[in-house]
């Protein structure tokens, strides 16, 4: 008879291997989470087939859970309107003639984006499209323009409203507001080192890129008109949120019909990008919710057999300094993001890492601090595991979009900002109170 860890391991060891084997992440999660809990159970079927009724019931019967939809919904719409170029079209305005300013204006245009959509695979998808072609035109080497799009795709699940924030809030009973507004300079952070890169590296390749032409102040000007629904965005979201005048579905509901207003106004969105962006959300949705199905039953079947509390015992006990663990929480992440994305990342392992950080002492935070933080510098960690060579995924979709171009000079070019995320890690998990500062 196997014990609670042994079929644990062996569950998430199938799990793995059936993404090996390119099995879609939520099916894989479901039947290893299926056969963990028979198996833990004895091999009682009607206790399965029970635990999973309720399980769907009890989670998708969770309000918050109902703002998903709602936010994939304003990312399709700013696809199919236009916005992406527009956020593009905008940010070259302003600073397009910098040294390196293209490629600053698609690292900008993807953290805007990314405040829309949430997803980090649409924000580096929809971004590929947009700008590497302008950025290929004015010369900008392989390394530079694929790099820029790979990292500053990541953006998307971190700046807010984030789709993994708010799964993360439900999964930790935390407060979706708190986590948004910790996530402000850390994403900003990563906006300015992004930045940084490519102006050292435009410096040493400057001579072979064309500059883009200065705008007038009145053109500039004139650009924030094309992205004004971000605006509205962010401002109904986090301004709304924080001063407790609209709560998340509200602020949602008024993000997704200012993109579908610009989309159809502004965008030139018919009937036909209508029913895209509609069955786009369906699909969208349905697989999210796959994925938070076949986690929750694999977390149940784990819990049942002990594995997270036996695992924290054992951490506990092992003598292992409290910061040494969390080294190797972020480790295990950087690993998981070359085959998994980042929701399935953050709804597997949080119920297995969040129990053990809490009983941490670090830096001297108390509970609800850290619940916050941690949130943070793992969403974080995720987003370096999206683009850690050979293997991340981001790597992969810009590389596709990329004309003549081998994953391995995607790879040499993603290096340098991978530096900067290893900073700024470093920096936010040293310095707690910059995740904390709002709150």
């Amino acid at each position: 008879m196997m014990g609670g860890l042994e079929v644990g391991a062996i569950s998430l060891g199938a799990m793995l291997a059936m993404l090996g084997l390119r099995w879609h992440v939520g099916v894989a999660m479901l039947l290893a989470g299926a056969a963990c809990y028979w198996l833990v159970n004895d091999g009682d079927i009607g206790a399965l087939l029970f635990t999973l009724n309720n399980l769907v019931y009890a989670r998708f019967s969770s309000y918050d859970l109902a703002v998903i939809p709602i936010f994939v919904l304003m990312g399709q719409f700013a696809v199919h309107g236009g916005l992406s170029a527009a956020l593009f079209r905008a940010s070259a305005r302003w600073i397009g003639h910098w040294r390196g300013g293209l490629a600053m204006s698609a690292a900008g245009a993807c953290a805007g984006f990314g405040a829309i959509c949430g997803s980090s695979l649409a924000t580096a998808t929809t971004m590929s499209q947009v700008a590497l072609p302008e950025l290929e035109r004015h010369h900008y080497s392989k390394e530079l323009a694929t790099g820029t799009i790979a990292a500053a795709g990541t953006l998307g699940i971190l700046i807010p409203p984030s789709v993994p924030l708010i799964v993360y809030a439900v999964l930790t009973q935390e407060s979706i507001a708190a986590l948004f507004m910790a996530a402000i300079v850390p994403g900003l952070l990563a906006v300015a080192g992004y930045f940084l890169v490519i102006r050292l590296v435009a410096m040493r390749t400057m001579r072979h890129i064309e500059r883009a032409p200065r705008y007038s102040w009145k053109e500039r000007l004139a650009s924030l008109g094309d992205i004004a629904p971000i605006l509205v965005i962010f401002l109904v979201v986090i301004l709304g949120l924080y001063g407790g005048w609209a709560n998340l579905t509200e602020a949602a509901s008024i993000g997704a019909a200012a993109c579908g207003i610009y989309a159809i106004c502004r965008g030139g969105m018919r009937w036909d990008g209508l029913y895209r962006s509609l069955v786009g959300t369906a699909e969208a949705t349905a697989m999210i919710y796959l994925v938070v199905i076949g986690a929750d039953l694999l977390n149940s079947g784990l819990a049942l057999g002990q594995l997270p509390s036996d695992l924290a015992s054992w951490i506990l006990a092992s003598g292992f300094a409290p910061f040494v663990v969390l080294l190797m929480i972020l480790l295990i992440y950087l690993l998981l993001g070359c085959v998994m994305d980042s929701l399935s990342m953050i709804l597997l392992t949080i119920p297995i890492f969040y129990p053990i950080i809490l009983q941490l002492d670090l830096f001297s935070l108390d509970a609800a601090a850290k619940s916050i933080w941690f949130g943070i510098v793992a969403l974080m960690v995720v987003e370096i595991g999206l683009i850690t060579p050979p293997m991340g995924m981001n790597l992969f979709i810009v590389q596709q979009y990329s004309r003549n171009t081998s994953l391995s000079t995607v790879n040499r070019g993603i290096l340098p900002f991978i530096g900067a995320d290893i900073l700024r890690i470093s920096i936010v998990v040293m310095v707690p109170a910059l995740s904390l500062v709002w709150l």
